[in-house]
C-alpha cells in the first residue's frame, strides 16, 4: 500500500466534481491539506478530524464506494458511475494489490466495480441487465 505522504505528492485530482479528493481528504490531517493545494474556509478551520491512513480503513471506505458505483451504474447514471470509477480507481492505485492499472470504462464502470468486489469479497448485487 502505498503511504500517505506518497499519495500527498502524487495523487492528481480524476473527477470533475472533486469527490475523489473529498474521500481522500478524510484521511489527511488537516495541517497537510495545504500539500494538496486545498485549504478550508475560515469557520472550519481547526474542526477536520482525519481517520488514520490504514488498510482496514480504506478498504471501508472502498466498500462504501464500490456499492455507490453499481447504484449508479445499474441505473445507468453515466456522470455518476464514471467519477466512482474514477475514486475506485484512486482507492485501487493506494491498495496496490493487483487492480490498479485497471484503466477500461465501459458498461458503466461494472467490470471493475465487480474486480475490486470480488478482489476484497464486497457485495456484488445482482442486475439481470449486467
Amino acid at each position: 500500500m502505498k503511504t500517505l505522504d506518497f499519495v500527498i505528492e502524487n495523487y492528481q485530482e480524476q473527477c470533475i466534481d472533486g469527490r475523489d479528493i473529498a474521500r481522500l481528504v478524510q484521511f489527511v490531517p488537516e495541517e497537510r491539506f495545504h500539500e494538496m493545494g486545498l485549504e478550508l474556509k475560515e469557520e472550519h478551520k481547526g474542526t477536520h478530524q482525519h481517520t488514520p491512513f490504514t488498510r482496514e480503513n480504506i478498504l471501508k471506505q472502498l466498500e462504501k464506494d464500490i456499492a455507490f458505483g453499481f447504484e449508479k451504474a445499474h441505473n445507468e447514471r453515466g456522470i455518476s458511475s464514471s467519477l466512482m470509477f474514477e475514486v475506485v480507481k484512486m482507492w485501487n492505485w493506494i491498495l496496490e494489490e493487483g487492480l490498479e492499472d485497471f484503466d477500461n470504462y465501459y458498461a458503466y464502470g461494472i467490470p471493475l466495480f465487480n474486480a475490486t468486489a470480488q478482489k476484497y469479497g464486497f457485495p456484488i448485487p445482482a442486475d439481470k441487465r449486467w
